[in-house]
């Protein structure tokens, strides 16, 4: 049942880290012709049933379909992904979605971050209500957060530390006049936030104005993988140097220095749907039960790379690498397709 209830606002929620017990995956085959065109649409499909199956053989996975998409969505996923009718409008479920909580004693939140499109840069009345949509199929209380935030912009350690970039959330298309003290006294409440670490990120380069989890992410409490952009010619190039100045300088909420491993992006990309657009980096990976679901992009040395430092990172679970061309060609990721739903537990 969907619960909106004011009282639970004085409950000590908290975010988990992605890596603790999921209940299950949630996923949205979101993919029209109307935002991906012909070319990129059938590919497209395919990466996100690729990416369900990989999820689904270590954990439930529950993808959004419209009803018109079911039965191609049916045939792509197979059986082991659960499919709900709901109309979206895209694929990003990191973004439309909500993001789970918990308090103390094991109760499930989901907070709702009115999704505006990226600062209204892409139709979204359909994915607006995907939040409490899904809050209410998990039977989640329903949190209303007082800022426009996606959840590819919060990155957690499930220890009190957050990263988070000031592109995203300090932008003027999202929350205007937002100071960058109330912004952390709402995710402080919503999120059980000690410490907030704020990178720069990047405006009006890409949709999301520069989400965290294309920058950095938390391995461990106290480890961070971050993504460096070695190409001089990149608008990343100067940014992402900058984030690790930032990082290695920082300390967590705990006051450990953060041990930073950088991964660098691929010097190539396989041509077929190679763009401007496409993202290519490995900071976008998902972490679920068991396994680590990752991108390769056909640069041999820069995605063994990616693999086995991230097996030295994760090593006590699997490294799938997957080939999602099409998703990369939308501007996204694999991170970016999913939200965590961490399992109830006190």
């Amino acid at each position: 049942m969907l619960v909106n209830d004011p009282a639970r606002d004085q409950v000590a929620w908290r975010m988990p880290d992605e890596g603790a017990p999921h209940a299950a995956t949630w996923m949205a085959f979101g993919a029209g012709a109307a935002i991906w065109g012909g070319k990129l649409l059938p590919v497209a499909r395919e990466n996100l049933a690729d990416i369900a199956k990989a999820i689904a053989a270590y954990e439930r996975v529950n993808m959004l379909v419209r009803e018109e998409d079911h039965a191609i969505a049916a045939r792509l996923c197979g059986p082991a992904v659960n499919l709900v009718v709901q109309a979206v409008d895209d694929v990003w479920l990191r973004d439309t979605g909500p993001v789970f909580v918990v308090d103390p004693s094991g109760q499930l939140g989901a907070v709702g971050f009115n999704f505006n499109g990226w600062g209204n840069k892409q139709r979204h009345a359909l994915d607006a209500t995907v939040a409490g949509r899904v809050a209410g199929l998990a039977k989640a209380t329903f949190l209303e957060a007082g800022l426009v935030l996606e959840g590819g912009g919060i990155e957690v350690d499930g220890e009190g530390t957050a990263i988070i970039t000031e592109s995203c959330v300090l932008n003027p298309n999202r929350n205007p006049g937002l100071s960058r003290e109330k912004c952390e006294a709402e995710l402080s409440r919503l999120l059980g936030l000690d410490k907030i670490i704020w990178l720069p990120g990047i405006a009006g380069k890409d949709v999301t104005d520069g989400h965290t989890d294309f920058y950095a992410r938390f391995a461990s409490p106290g480890v961070v993988v971050a993504g460096l952009e070695t190409d001089p010619s990149s608008f990343d190039h100067a940014v992402t140097k900058r984030h690790l100045d930032i990082l290695r300088g920082a300390t967590d909420a705990k006051g450990r220095r953060l041990d930073v491993v950088v991964l660098q992006a691929p010097s190539t990309v396989r041509p077929k749907y190679s763009s401007k657009e496409f993202a290519a980096g490995y900071i976008n990976f998902y972490v679920c039960n068991g396994a680590v679901i990752v991108p390769e992009f056909g640069d041999a040395a820069a995605d063994g790379n990616a693999r086995d430092k991230l097996r030295d990172l994760f090593p006590d679970r699997e490294i799938v690498q997957l080939n999602i061309d099409g998703i990369a060609a939308g501007g996204g990721g694999i991170h970016c397709t999913t939200q965590q739903q961490p399992r109830s537990q006190p």
